[in-house]
């Protein structure tokens, strides 16, 4: 293949024209609004030594390299490479908490391999194959995070990434909008485990959760091997792995158990009750691969959330647990209970529109505000036209722009403040005025 010649002696990928670094490959994809074969000669001039496209007006020398669909042949070029590595790749999806466990299990593999894995949220069509064009020769593992908002996303990633391994975090209500249904994505994420059935190894499988059990059985996995499984018990007779939280106050500890061994704990930088089956997996994932014991805790222990995931954020005047990457009625409902348990004064949460919900979106958010009274929160804010539209007793506000000049005109202290919303809604937006 001429084209992974040419990937071979400059292996560096580039789809943004204005981020040419010397000797990368340009691939001229459209979008929406954009016909990127029209910036090409530019990405040239600016340092890219070949650039894809396919329309060939534009190709003016040979340095263009024209193909049928830039798209498809960056999707099969990344394939085609994985195919000439030895890598072994875990493919990982779910609804919530696929990107930290990734770096979670990242945190505890490289304690003992090299190791690759999917940076930010390149989850995507295009954000898989360029995490596959990452690799090189001396990685051993990597991990590779695929997302889906509409039905054979997951069966599209999975075979351009080919796994060995799989694991699904879990499944809840989220781009409802695209699937249709809480069946919907189900049936999507499924399809990781199907994969896995007819072309790779295993699944590793979380055996505390129902709808993952249905799920791996409807593929062929209906008696998992006890060493891919997990379950946040105080009893291992079906798991390899079990779990209990020991604190959450805010950080999150985890006691730990392999098979007959002594308890461990574990004593994470994250925030959120919620986070134990994500560390399970994680244990689970490392034992699998003889991680040490002792190089599991340090590399769990070490690992610090980023990108408004989990985090806990210290202001001058408050301690916020920014979790504003993004919002689904199951996230939220997590982060709204764990934040119920801490044993802290003075709470109070913001709280942005979820989207992607489709006809379920009234029903849903009108869920959280009775889940909101249930725990008894007197000082919430409520953020976008999905909650205001609600009946409620709590001050909303259309955007975050009003709640922000709200927050300049009564400014809040000495309070532990839960963030919570979908991307859209841009909650990280508040952070300079708490």
């Amino acid at each position: 293949m001429e084209l992974y010649h040419i990937f071979k002696q400059f292996p560096t990928i580039t789809t943004d024209s204005r981020n040419c670094p010397p000797d990368s490959v340009f691939f001229a994809l459209k979008g929406d609004n954009f016909n990127a074969n029209a910036f090409a000669a530019g990405a040239l001039e600016k340092g890219c030594r070949y650039a894809v496209i396919d329309e060939k007006e534009f190709a003016a020398d040979d340095r263009y390299i024209v193909v049928d669909n830039v798209l498809e042949t960056l999707q099969q070029l990344a394939t085609y490479h994985r195919q000439q590595l030895k890598t072994t790749i875990v493919g990982i999806t779910g609804t919530n908490g696929k990107t930290t466990t990734k770096e979670l299990i990242a945190a505890v593999l490289s304690e003992k391999f090299n190791i690759h894995y999917t940076q930010g949220n390149l989850n995507n069509h295009i954000g898989v194959p360029l995490t596959l064009l990452q690799l090189k020769p001396e990685h051993e593992i990597a991990i590779v995070e695929m997302g889906a908002n509409h039905p054979g996303e997951i069966e599209f990633l999975a075979n351009i990434a080919q796994p060995d391994y799989g694991i699904i975090t879990n499944v809840g209500k989220a781009h409802l909008e695209g699937f249709g249904s809480f069946e919907g994505v189900k049936k999507t994420k499924a399809e990781l485990y199907a994969y896995i059935s007819k072309n790779g190894k295993n699944i590793f499988l979380n055996k505390g959760n129902a709808f993952l059990c249905q799920m791996a059985a409807n593929n062929g996995f209906d008696n998992p091997q006890k060493d891919f499984c997990y379950c946040v018990s105080d009893k291992n007779e079906d798991c390899k792995v079990t779990g209990q939280i020991a604190a959450c106050s805010p950080f999150l500890s985890v006691l730990c158990k392999v098979d007959d061994s002594k308890h461990f704990q574990i004593n994470t930088q994250l925030i959120g009750s919620y986070n134990t089956e994500n560390v399970l997996a994680a244990v689970t994932i490392g034992n699998f691969f003889g991680v040490s014991e002792s190089q599991i805790i340090a590399g769990l222990e070490k690992y610090t959330p980023k990108n408004n995931r989990s985090q806990l954020t210290v202001t001058e005047n408050n301690r916020l647990v920014v979790d504003a990457y993004n919002a689904n009625p199951t996230s939220m409902k997590a982060a709204i209970e764990n934040f119920a348990i801490m044993e802290i004064p003075d709470k109070l949460l913001i709280l942005g529109d979820m989207l992607e919900l489709g006809n379920q979106s009234a029903e849903e958010h009108q869920s959280i505000i009775n889940l909101l009274e249930s725990k008894n929160f007197e000082t919430v804010l409520l953020v976008g036209s999905e909650f205001k539209s609600t009946q409620n007793k709590y001050k909303c506000f259309d955007n975050v722009n009003e709640v922000k000049t709200y927050l300049e005109k009564n400014p809040v202290k000495n309070n532990i403040i839960l963030i919570k919303g979908s991307r859209g809604i841009k909650l990280e937006q508040l952070l300079p005025v708490l």
